[in-house]
């Protein structure tokens, strides 16, 4: 089974294991009280900038994982390993909010 991306679903690998995420309303919601944003048009905003932090990845990578019903604490998400290293974890931060939000989420993070 493929992810949808219509529903705003991606597919990822870490620790050599497929998941699949999703930024739904109560995923986004996590990120808004995060970083204490006052609608998703600040979310976006914060995101455009392609600077985003690894805590930034672990929280967005998070709120997905879960969003796509998997278990796992941020702790967790901290732990894991991507094949192509900070690379891939950027890599799937940036098709995330690409599938979510559109262009204006586009902007490959450097991490």
């Amino acid at each position: 089974m493929t992810a949808n991306r219509r529903r705003g679903e991606i597919d990822a690998e870490f620790d050599g294991k497929a998941y699949r995420l999703c930024l739904t309303l109560g995923a986004l919601a996590e990120l808004e009280a995060a970083y204490a944003a006052d609608d998703l048009g600040a979310l976006v905003e914060r995101f455009s900038r392609g600077r985003l932090s690894a805590q930034d990845m672990i929280r967005v990578i998070g709120a997905g994982l879960r969003g796509a019903g998997n278990e796992i604490s941020d702790d967790a998400v901290a732990a894991m390993r991507s094949e192509t290293g900070a690379a891939g974890f950027a890599a799937v931060v940036s098709d995330l909010l690409t599938t979510t939000f559109g262009t204006a989420g586009a902007e490959t993070p450097n991490p």
